[in-house]
Protein backbone atom coordinates (compact mmCIF):
# COMPACT_ATOMS: atom_id res chain seq x y z
CA UNK A 1 0.00 0.00 0.00
CA UNK A 2 1.48 3.38 -0.92
CA UNK A 3 1.80 5.88 1.86
CA UNK A 4 2.83 9.54 2.11
CA UNK A 5 5.20 8.89 4.98
CA UNK A 6 7.94 6.29 4.79
CA UNK A 7 7.65 5.49 8.52
CA UNK A 8 4.35 3.72 9.19
CA UNK A 9 5.51 1.76 12.24
CA UNK A 10 3.12 2.09 15.16
CA UNK A 11 0.26 3.44 13.04
CA UNK A 12 -3.10 1.66 13.22
CA UNK A 13 -4.07 -0.86 10.57
CA UNK A 14 -6.95 -0.26 8.19
CA UNK A 15 -9.57 -1.87 10.44
CA UNK A 16 -8.48 0.07 13.54
CA UNK A 17 -8.24 3.31 11.58
CA UNK A 18 -11.75 2.79 10.20
CA UNK A 19 -13.13 1.91 13.63
CA UNK A 20 -11.70 5.01 15.28
CA UNK A 21 -12.19 7.40 12.33
CA UNK A 22 -8.53 8.15 11.72
CA UNK A 23 -7.41 10.55 9.01
CA UNK A 24 -5.75 8.55 6.21
CA UNK A 25 -2.84 11.02 6.00
CA UNK A 26 -1.90 11.73 9.64
CA UNK A 27 -3.86 9.00 11.50
CA UNK A 28 -5.42 11.46 13.96
CA UNK A 29 -9.01 10.77 15.02
CA UNK A 30 -10.45 13.65 13.01
CA UNK A 31 -12.39 11.93 10.22
CA UNK A 32 -15.89 12.33 11.66
CA UNK A 33 -17.78 15.42 12.78
CA UNK A 34 -20.80 13.42 13.99
CA UNK A 35 -21.73 9.75 14.36
CA UNK A 36 -21.52 9.12 10.58
CA UNK A 37 -20.89 12.58 9.09
CA UNK A 38 -17.43 13.35 7.75
CA UNK A 39 -15.70 16.46 8.98
CA UNK A 40 -14.98 18.97 6.20
CA UNK A 41 -11.20 18.59 6.72
CA UNK A 42 -8.66 17.15 9.13
CA UNK A 43 -7.89 19.63 11.91
CA UNK A 44 -4.30 18.36 12.12
CA UNK A 45 -3.03 18.01 8.53
CA UNK A 46 -5.81 19.97 6.71
CA UNK A 47 -6.64 17.09 4.31
CA UNK A 48 -9.95 17.96 2.60
CA UNK A 49 -12.35 15.05 3.16
CA UNK A 50 -14.91 16.62 0.83
CA UNK A 51 -12.66 15.71 -2.13
CA UNK A 52 -13.46 12.02 -1.61
CA UNK A 53 -16.61 10.45 -3.03
CA UNK A 54 -17.73 7.67 -0.73
CA UNK A 55 -21.37 7.94 -1.84
CA UNK A 56 -24.29 5.84 -0.62
CA UNK A 57 -22.81 2.44 -1.44
CA UNK A 58 -22.04 1.54 2.18
CA UNK A 59 -25.57 2.44 3.32
CA UNK A 60 -27.33 0.18 0.83
CA UNK A 61 -24.93 -2.67 1.33
CA UNK A 62 -25.12 -2.49 5.13
CA UNK A 63 -28.91 -2.25 5.10
CA UNK A 64 -29.11 -5.58 3.30
CA UNK A 65 -26.54 -7.33 5.47
CA UNK A 66 -27.72 -6.03 8.84
CA UNK A 67 -31.38 -6.49 7.90
CA UNK A 68 -30.78 -10.13 6.95
CA UNK A 69 -28.82 -10.82 10.16
CA UNK A 70 -31.33 -9.16 12.48
CA UNK A 71 -34.28 -10.80 10.73
CA UNK A 72 -32.65 -14.22 10.96
CA UNK A 73 -31.86 -13.77 14.64
CA UNK A 74 -35.38 -12.49 15.40
CA UNK A 75 -36.95 -15.48 13.62
CA UNK A 76 -34.62 -17.87 15.45
CA UNK A 77 -35.55 -16.31 18.82
CA UNK A 78 -39.27 -16.41 18.02
CA UNK A 79 -39.19 -20.06 16.95
CA UNK A 80 -36.98 -21.30 19.77
CA UNK A 81 -38.27 -19.31 22.77
CA UNK A 82 -41.48 -17.51 21.64
CA UNK A 83 -40.95 -14.40 23.79
CA UNK A 84 -43.56 -11.64 24.11
CA UNK A 85 -43.56 -8.89 21.47
CA UNK A 86 -42.02 -6.31 23.82
CA UNK A 87 -38.87 -8.46 24.09
CA UNK A 88 -38.41 -8.27 20.33
CA UNK A 89 -38.88 -4.50 20.31
CA UNK A 90 -36.58 -3.98 23.30
CA UNK A 91 -33.89 -6.23 21.84
CA UNK A 92 -33.88 -5.68 18.09
CA UNK A 93 -34.56 -1.94 17.71
CA UNK A 94 -31.49 -0.74 19.68
CA UNK A 95 -29.33 -3.56 18.31
CA UNK A 96 -30.27 -2.65 14.74
CA UNK A 97 -29.65 1.07 15.30
CA UNK A 98 -26.24 0.43 16.90
CA UNK A 99 -25.22 -2.02 14.17
CA UNK A 100 -26.19 0.41 11.41
CA UNK A 101 -24.37 3.40 12.94
CA UNK A 102 -21.22 1.45 13.79
CA UNK A 103 -21.22 -0.42 10.49
CA UNK A 104 -21.83 2.70 8.41
CA UNK A 105 -19.11 4.57 10.26
CA UNK A 106 -16.59 1.80 9.66
CA UNK A 107 -17.58 1.25 6.02
CA UNK A 108 -17.43 4.94 5.11
CA UNK A 109 -14.07 5.36 6.83
CA UNK A 110 -12.66 2.25 5.16
CA UNK A 111 -13.79 3.42 1.70
CA UNK A 112 -12.35 6.90 2.22
CA UNK A 113 -9.04 5.40 3.34
CA UNK A 114 -8.99 3.07 0.34
CA UNK A 115 -9.61 6.01 -2.00
CA UNK A 116 -6.81 7.98 -0.35
CA UNK A 117 -4.26 5.15 -0.40
CA UNK A 118 -5.09 4.16 -3.99
CA UNK A 119 -5.06 7.84 -5.02
CA UNK A 120 -8.49 7.32 -6.55
CA UNK A 121 -10.31 10.21 -8.13
CA UNK A 122 -13.48 10.70 -10.07
CA UNK A 123 -13.20 10.24 -13.81
CA UNK A 124 -13.82 13.37 -15.80
CA UNK A 125 -15.23 13.68 -19.23
CA UNK A 126 -12.72 15.66 -21.36
CA UNK A 127 -15.49 17.92 -22.66
CA UNK A 128 -16.55 18.77 -19.09
CA UNK A 129 -13.01 19.72 -18.05
CA UNK A 130 -12.73 22.13 -21.01
CA UNK A 131 -15.87 23.98 -19.87
CA UNK A 132 -14.58 24.48 -16.34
Amino acid sequence: MPSDSPNTKGQPGSAAAALFGCCPRCNERTLFEGPVKFAPRCTECQLEFSNFNVGDGPAGFLTLIIGALITGLAIWLEVSVTPPFWVHVTLWVPLTAAAVVLGLRMAKAALLQAEYHQRAGEAQNPSESEDA
